[in-house]
């Protein structure tokens, strides 16, 4: 704990002083407030020897000046300690973002995106609050407890001996309680992330969930998960009523025993009257900071579990990063001539005994060419795509842009020559406009812009976006879910050609099209980018017919390369996987046709709980 709390340290240098002017502020109201006890006696004891009247008035205004001063302290305090915390929190929360998005796909492969959210949001929304309240608050409150207890043996070492037994049971229980809490802490923040991940993953999956009947299926599981979370919850409440009740029976009950030795020692005049009522209003004051112990513990716990949680992804390594010398790369005037040599890849948690996925790729693109990567399902098309603009990085072997290294080229540069459509298609809960000018030059005028706005979205045949209610300033709704398939693909397809890259790389793009749509979008791509290479991985024959290459992915290598007509004459391998992905093509439709015409309430008598 003590490491992650210096990490913490040093991550609010900007604010430090700020924090110190808050503590000192904090401190000083905390001081004042154990002047009062002593200003009481002083005032006691005047009534006593006569004055009375005098005595109460001075020592009333005395008391209400110590009030307004702490008042105004504890007000400082806040203006000291608030407004910087937000701004940690939110340079916290920059950076943390800053690292998801840096980190490569492997990294996002292995975290659930609900994790992530957790400790973006809750966790360091936890780091916050004991920025601007815990840490300054644990220092005041063992300094109030300290001089608290100096004040006290002033009054009456006998009855500061009684406070400080209790004291003792006190320490013992706050360390078993630090001990069982950070535990519960921890787990509670680790299934608060995995429910999160749940209902991240059955919103975005809620069509399939009720296409399948799976909603009262997913019901169950979150249920569960969530009754989990419930029964740590307790736990955790039920660690801290049981450290709070000693936190409260431990003071009063020594309270009590120092009342009644205090009116002994009256009574034999071992102490005065004013000292009695000053010990009892010290002790007061100190009772509600041992009080406050607890909570901050808890507190502090929280927080180191939620810096744990937050350095765990800060300190996560990331492989896939610019040289510290980058090539220097001419955009504009870029060919687009991609070369592999002895490429390998496997995955970082692949067994030992599972092969490599590409297992020594050499193939050259030349400039301005469109190649058709062709291969069974599984066999690492996608994988090799997303090599070249470095979404994952090769285990061996070397990639090469007009003949440069892309690992010597910055990211930034890299990913400008090349352009990525997927064949999940991602688009973001914004305007058609922002989705498709997402990775467009932005030094572009508001012309220009618009000029190639329009120019994709007729190359991938998505002119519909103009009949949307608002053109292309539609928002489109989470994931783009309020558009068909095709409508996605095609926005997706936009979006790759306004980007102008070098290098396309086409992932099966258009397998939610039909052939015709797919033959015109293809015929207006070869014009639109003229002079752009592309990579295109290719489910139909159609497609792989309009390439001018075609590249054969077999176990791992490249068996064959030639044009369609060449292999279909020379390879009997290709051959193969031709008709095998005719003959897959052909199942989907006759799948997709029979669940259009199926009446599924027909076949499923849900209520009946049976098949008819």
């Amino acid at each position: 704990m003590l490491g992650t709390m210096s990490r913490l340290w040093q991550t609010v240098r900007p604010i430090r002083f700020r924090l110190y002017l808050g503590l000192l502020a904090a401190m000083t109201a905390s001081l004042v407030a154990l002047g009062i006890p002593q200003v009481l006696e002083l005032v006691v004891n005047r009534v006593q020897v006569g004055g009375a009247a005098a005595a109460v008035w001075t020592g009333g205004a005395i008391v209400l000046g110590l009030g307004l001063l702490e008042a105004a302290l504890i007000w400082l305090r806040r203006v000291f300690a608030v407004s910087p915390s937000t701004l940690v929190e939110k340079n916290i929360r920059v950076s943390f973002y800053a690292k998801v998005q840096n980190m490569p796909v492997a990294f996002h492969d292995g975290w659930g995106s609900g994790q992530l959210l957790s400790r973006m949001m809750g966790d360091i929304n936890i780091i916050r609050r004991w920025i601007a309240f815990g840490m300054i608050m644990l220092v005041t409150t063992s300094v109030t407890i300290v001089v608290g207890m100096a004040l006290l043996i002033r009054s009456s070492l006998l009855l500061a001996a009684v406070f400080f037994l209790a004291a003792v049971p006190v320490t013992i229980i706050a360390f078993r309680f630090h001990r069982e809490f950070s535990v519960l802490s921890r787990l509670s923040q680790d299934q608060n992330g995995d429910l999160a991940t749940t209902i991240e993953q059955s919103v975005q999956g809620i069509r399939v969930l009720k296409a399948f009947g799976r909603g009262p299926s997913a019901l169950e599981g979150f249920t569960e998960q969530a009754e989990e979370l419930r029964q740590t919850e307790v736990r955790k409440a039920t660690s801290i009523a049981r450290f709070d009740m000693f936190m409260f029976m431990l003071p009063e009950l020594a309270l009590g025993i120092a009342l009644l030795i205090g009116m002994h020692l009256v009574a034999g005049g071992q102490i005065n009257v004013g000292q009695l009522a000053s010990y009892f209003a010290t002790a007061t004051l100190v009772v509600g900071p041992v009080r406050m112990l607890g909570m901050l513990f808890g507190q502090m716990v929280n927080a180191s579990t939620a810096l744990d949680r937050h350095y765990e992804v800060m300190d996560e390594d990331n492989a896939i990063t610019s040289p510290d010398e980058p090539a220097r790369i001419d955009l504009r005037a870029a060919r687009g001539a991609v070369r592999l040599d002895g490429v390998r890849f496997r995955f970082e948690d692949a067994p030992e005994h599972v092969p490599d996925v590409l297992a020594g790729i050499d193939l050259e693109i030349r400039p301005g060419e469109t190649m058709a990567l062709v291969g069974v399902t599984g066999s690492g098309k996608s994988t090799l795509l997303q090599l070249v603009p470095r979404l994952y990085d090769t285990t061996a072997g070397t990639i090469t842009i007009d003949g440069t290294d892309i690992r010597a080229m910055d990211l930034s540069d890299l990913r400008t020559l090349t352009a990525v459509a997927f064949e999940d298609a991602t688009l973001f809960s914004d305007s058609v406009r922002e989705n498709v000018l997402l990775g467009a030059d932005p030094s572009l005028t508001d012309q220009q812009a618009e000029e190639l706005l329009h120019l994709a979205l007729r190359t991938a045949d998505a002119s519909f976006a103009l009949d949307l209610p608002q053109g292309v300033d539609t928002r489109i709704g989470e994931e783009g879910m309020s558009l068909s398939g095709g409508q996605r693909q095609r926005l997706a397809l936009a979006r790759a050609i306004a980007a102008r890259p070098a290098v396309l790389l086409l992932d099966d793009p258009l397998s939610a099209l039909d052939t015709k749509t797919e033959e015109t979008v293809t015929g207006r791509l070869r014009e639109v980018l003229e002079g752009t290479t592309t990579l295109i991985v290719a489910h139909r024959t159609s497609t792989v017919a309009l390439a001018d290459r075609v590249a054969l992915l077999d176990h791992g290598r490249i068996t064959a390369v030639g044009t369609h007509a060449e292999l279909m004459a020379s390879s009997p391998r290709y051959r193969w996987v031709i008709a095998n992905q005719e003959e897959e093509r052909r199942r989907n439709q006759d799948v997709e046709t029979l669940t259009g015409e199926l009446d599924l309430r027909g076949v499923f008598d849900t209520e009946q709980g049976g098949a008819r």
